[in-house]
């Protein structure tokens, strides 16, 4: 983690409010329990690749941000003994559970961060609510539309902080976009469009996160040992009861019945800011989506396609277009479209002005034809959980805009897989045809 990102919190949160409005009505209150010291004792549930990544960059700012990884859970032993190892290298105590009960029932942990494969986000995000967590959860917020709405409710009632991990959301073009087409600078808006596309010779991109140790499994011992029947969940009804499986386990990303594929493992990522930018912090339900592509490349066995692409309407009238292939990995670039100008997403909001409304656009921009919009220093998501547990204020990436974006990918997948075009009862607040 840079150096910027090591922004002081009150000093980011005093500027963010100042020019952003960060303690809004659509903002939280500040936690009134912590543990000593204001400290913030967490708890890391999943660490395969994701959530290693995670206990790495929360062991790295344990000082500087005065927080400590006191407990890790993970169905693989292996996995615990590799996270506790690099807690203690940094003097975080961590304590791992093969059970994530275990780690919830601890009254010392103030938040949770989940980053197990998606069937299991909304159970252990609506159970560590419950038991007075804080919740980090890792994209996509759940793995079912109804599951999602689950989430959220049970969020408006246990009133937790709930920050959703879809990556660009922190960052600040998207938030600068939202004024910037507020105030008409690029007309009305009618259309976005977004990409995420990798084209690797191996799998090592997307669907294994880690290579399959022949050697794990439930009948093991010792670090080989995995917890199969918890994995699944199979009591609960996350996902149906199989034998022993490790493709299934070290590459859960390429089945249906733990994921949705590049939609929510990567174009989650796309729509969530865009969201921000067209529709404001809560993001907007869909009104129709359809979705389209195959598995034209990678025939391994896989549930999930290597082409994928979506289109969503809104009811506020617009349109966003999003693709995620693994077999190129040439990007179209991040856009917003209204009748004025574009803007495009490099880092900064450039704005352009459009066709015969060239003039209009000056109007709206003080006389120009191009212009780069400055964006501030923002926390990543990390941080802006910790700071909004704290101090209140506003989330990168809410429990409704986490929702709003899981419903309309979602229905996509479901658009890909049953080659049908699904829409939004916004009334009853459920899919139909």
């Amino acid at each position: 983690m840079n150096q910027s990102n090591h922004t002081s919190r009150r000093w980011f949160l005093k500027t963010a409010a100042s020019a952003a409005g960060i303690l809004s009505l659509g903002g939280l209150t500040p936690s009134s329990v912590l543990g000593a010291n204001d400290k913030i004792n967490f708890g890391v549930i999943g660490v395969g690749g994701m959530g290693t990544g995670h206990v790495n960059s929360l062991v790295g700012r344990s000082k500087d941000d005065n927080i400590e990884v006191v407990a890790i859970s993970d169905c693989y032993k292996s996995r615990i003994t590799r996270a506790v190892t690099i807690c203690k290298e940094k003097q975080n105590n961590a304590e791992g559970y093969i059970d994530y009960r275990n780690l919830l029932d601890r009254k010392d942990i103030d938040a949770v961060l989940i980053a197990t494969p998606d069937h299991w986000h909304s159970k252990i995000t609506i159970e560590a609510m419950e038991a007075g967590k804080h919740v980090y959860c890792e994209k996509p917020l759940t793995l079912t539309v109804e599951q999602a709405l689950a989430v959220r409710d049970a969020q408006k009632r246990y009133k937790k902080v709930l920050q959703v991990g879809p990556n660009f959301t922190a960052e600040d073009q998207f938030w600068t976009a939202r004024d910037i087409i507020k105030t008409g600078r690029v007309g009305k808006v009618t259309w976005a469009q977004g990409t995420y596309n990798r084209n690797p010779k191996s799998d090592g991109a997307f669907g294994a996160l880690g290579t399959i140790n022949e050697t794990a499994g439930p009948n093991q011992t010792g670090e080989n040992y995995v917890d199969w029947d918890m994995w699944l969940g199979h009591k609960w009804g996350l996902a149906p009861r199989i034998p022993w499986n490790p493709d299934h386990f070290f590459r859960f990303r390429r089945y249906w019945r733990y994921n949705g594929g590049v939609a929510t493992d990567l174009l989650y990522h796309r729509l969530a800011p865009l969201l921000i930018a067209l529709a404001g912090p809560d993001g907007e339900y869909p009104r129709r989506v359809s979705a389209g592509g195959g598995l034209y490349i990678k025939k391994d066995g896989r549930d999930v396609p290597d082409v994928f692409m979506m289109t969503v309407d809104y009811p506020s009238e617009y349109t966003v277009f999003l693709e995620s292939v693994l077999t190129n990995d040439t990007q179209i670039p991040t856009r917003i479209y209204g009748q004025y100008g574009t803007i495009e997403f490099t880092g900064q909001p450039v704005l352009r002005g459009n066709g015969a409304f060239v003039e209009e656009f000056r109007q709206k921009n003080d006389g120009f034809d191009q212009v780069s919009v400055h964006v501030k220093e923002t926390r990543d998501l990390e941080g802006n959980f910790i700071d909004v547990i704290r101090e209140g204020g506003r989330l990168h990436c809410n429990v409704d805009l986490g929702c709003t974006t899981m419903v309309a990918i979602k229905m996509a997948v479901e658009s890909y897989r049953h080659g049908k075009t699904f829409f939004w009862d916004a009334e009853n607040e459920k899919v139909i045809t």
